[in-house]
């Protein structure tokens, strides 16, 4: 039964209004993917290959301040990679997908909104009280995680593995498909990490996690931190420290949450 409606609502009944939910969520997804198809410029141009060319934010701001420093390494990305598509239907495929990526993207606030209706009937009046503000941490976590991979990781990803050379006599001509996918997996993979805090907060209020559990588990979780950097960035130091240190951050984070929730629950328990 509903702990804020009254009328009961049977298994089947419950999974009608979840199929209602993940429909309306894959045709947010839909929508805006149809919106991607259509401006395949600027979804490509500007935002895909932004990166890779030496008049991008980072890459402006790393050149300058590469002057400013007498440090010439920090300029990058000041060559234009070359990029070429050896599949017939390579270049259609690829559009079709970032296509619907970028929906998946840009209608995560809503589908998190989707997700939040359906829990939220079974839910206490002070329980939807305390986590009125998940929707919008949800969206600004990923967000951050979207911005900090793009701005940050890929630059740093496409110059070090678009410039990697085992020999002067093997010249870089990067598959295109190659090179999306990368960028889409290092975004993708940043924005749902950037979610640490909202798990941790859903397993703290369902008792499956403690902040003495989180804090025993501290030295394992940094490992498997730089394990996740790894997978997502090139292999080199730099990125990886750049992508670990805001993850840790998350997690103490989490640990700060789950205390407040045992606080509250603790609170709840006396009165």
């Amino acid at each position: 039964m509903s702990k804020n409606n009254p009328p009961e609502m049977s298994f089947l009944d419950h999974l009608e209004e979840l199929r209602w939910h993940i429909i309306r969520s894959l045709l947010a997804i839909f929508t805006l993917a149809i919106l991607a198809f259509i401006f395949k410029s600027f979804v490509f141009d500007i935002v895909l290959l932004g990166p890779s060319k030496p008049d991008f934010f980072t890459n402006r701001y790393l050149c300058r301040l590469s002057e400013l420093m007498q440090i010439p390494a920090l300029c990058i990305n000041q060559t234009q990679l070359k990029f070429q598509n050896i599949n017939m239907s390579g270049q259609f495929t690829m559009h079709i997908w970032i296509a619907f990526i970028s929906g998946a993207i840009t209608a995560f606030p809503y589908i998190f909104y989707e997700f939040w209706s359906f829990v939220r009937p079974a839910l206490y009046p002070k329980e939807i009280k305390h986590s009125r503000g998940a929707l919008f941490a949800a969206s600004t976590l990923f967000s951050l995680g979207i911005l900090f991979a793009y701005y940050i990781i890929a630059p740093l990803s496409v110059y070090f593995l678009g410039n990697y050379q085992v020999s002067q006599s093997v010249e870089n001509i990067i598959n295109f498909g190659s090179y999306v996918s990368t960028i889409a997996s290092i975004v993708l993979a940043s924005g749902l990490m950037f979610e640490l805090p909202i798990f941790i907060y859903f397993l703290s209020k369902t008792g499956l996690v403690t902040s003495n559990f989180l804090k025993k588990y501290r030295r394992h979780s940094i490992v498997v931190i730089l394990a996740l950097a790894a997978i997502i960035t090139p292999p080199d130091v730099i990125s990886q420290i750049m992508v670990c240190l805001p993850l840790i951050l998350l997690y103490e984070t989490g640990i700060i949450i789950a205390k407040k929730v045992e606080r509250k629950r603790d609170e709840e328990f006396i009165q």
